[in-house]
């Protein structure tokens, strides 16, 4: 029966266990990203706990996109365990570095999730990874603008907090 509904599924089971790895990082990014508003509440950096509590929120729609798609095409999708967070940071600008080092993580992922489903001419899912590629250069782009202040405005006096302040007005105008 298994080899039946194989065959009915739209995604092979190589696309199907990728997509399955990108739900776990997606939820992990979520979880990472609540850890970093968390960390930022409590070092009153307010309006950055404001935008990674955003995005935690935003990870987790994504993650359930791909948890919703690998279901759409007839797959398992497995909802994944989330452990070794790391909850405390050494220094305001680290968290943001770090923000960076996840999105571009993310952005691997999905593109080597494309890579298999050119190999394997499997149009559907890349037609899926669009959208998902569009996001991620919004997101990495936010993430490099949200760094950048670090070196524009400066971390003396009273630096963290216009950093802080100016964390959540970062917009992407789809022109990078």
């Amino acid at each position: 029966m298994k080899d039946l509904i194989r065959i009915k599924t739209l995604i092979s089971s190589d696309i199907e266990t990728l997509l399955n790895q990108q739900v776990k990082m997606e939820a992990n990014s979520s979880s990472v990203y609540l850890s970093m508003a968390s960390w930022c509440n409590r070092n009153g950096y307010d309006f950055s706990s404001d935008y990674f509590f955003k995005q935690a929120e935003e990870e987790r729609q994504h993650q359930l996109k791909f948890y919703k798609y690998i279901l759409d095409m007839g797959g398992n999708a497995v909802s994944p365990e989330i452990t070794n967070l790391k909850h405390e940071y050494n220094s305001f600008r680290e968290v943001f570095e770090e923000a960076l080092d996840q999105e571009i993580a993310v952005t691997q992922s999905i593109n080597n999730i494309y890579a298999r489903c050119l190999k394997t001419q499997d149009f559907l899912t890349m037609e899926f990874l669009n959208w998902f590629l569009k996001e991620q250069r919004e997101e990495e782009y936010k993430a490099r603008r949200a760094l950048e202040l670090f070196d524009v405005i400066g971390e003396e006096g009273t630096g963290r907090w216009q950093i802080d302040k100016h964390v959540g007005e970062i917009k992407y105008n789809g022109q990078a």
